[in-house]
């Protein structure tokens, strides 16, 4: 199974640099607009098997588009919203930048607890359990390898391939996650592989039904089988 970890569209609070959360009526701005629109042409010639998101209106807006254009109804999961950033919410990022807690978020993300809101463990604990358990879900209900978006926020997102990358949630600020940008991870039964991270403009057609996907090519001849959960060591060829 294959996801594609979308981020919404750049919001208002991204233009106005200030920390959104779950502050409701956040809403794109033109340029996120414009970015969900893209989307559909990004995802052109793809199968879409089905759109989870988060319940937060720059989610909602940023698969609208998608979602009409291929005529599904996304599936709300409350599992990928935003973190609760309690007490932050809505302040300058400027200003929050001056706070103690800002270095252990930055280089100590597992330990950072959020005043009056969540532990960023935590989120990562409820978005890839959630982001997991729709993938076996997708699996048993189409009995192939379907491919479905997930649209989240980036703190989710990274979250979600710091642990299909094997590292440490500490470590999960190194990723960059822009607006309206794609993760693509697929699941086996053995490993995650991710095949994209934080692209805004790469060629997707590796992902077009009919096509294998990277770690899924076909071995040479000289080579012994491998399951699709195998990788090849020293890369594909």
């Amino acid at each position: 199974m294959t996801v594609i970890l979308l981020r919404h569209g750049r919001s208002t609070s991204n233009t106005a640099h200030t920390l959104a959360g779950r502050t409701p009526g956040v809403e794109l701005d033109v340029t996120g607009v414009a970015q969900a629109e893209r989307v559909v042409e990004r995802l052109s010639g793809l199968r879409i098997d089905a759109i989870v998101r988060s319940p937060l209106l720059r989610c909602e807006q940023t698969v609208a588009p998608l979602a009409a254009a291929r005529e599904l109804e996304p599936a709300v999961e409350d599992r990928i919203v935003e973190v609760d950033y309690g007490d932050w919410t809505g302040r300058g990022l400027k200003d929050l930048a001056a706070e103690p807690l800002w270095k252990v978020v930055q280089q100590h993300a597992s330990a950072a607890v959020f005043p009056g809101g969540e532990g960023l463990a935590d989120v990562q604990s409820r978005a890839v359990k959630a982001i997991r358990e729709h993938d076996r879900r997708l699996a048993e209900q189409f009995g192939r390898d379907a491919l479905w978006v997930a649209c989240s926020h980036g703190d989710v997102i990274k979250s979600v391939l710091a642990d299909a990358l094997g590292c440490h949630l500490d470590e999960f600020q190194r990723i960059m996650i822009e607006p309206a940008s794609i993760s693509i991870v697929r699941y086996t039964q053995t490993r995650p592989f991710v095949h994209r991270v934080g692209d805004t403009g790469g060629d997707l057609s590796a992902f077009v039904p009919g096509e294998t996907p990277p770690a899924e090519s076909e071995p040479a001849a000289d080579l012994p089988e491998r399951s699709a959960s195998d990788a090849v060591p020293g890369g594909e060829v």
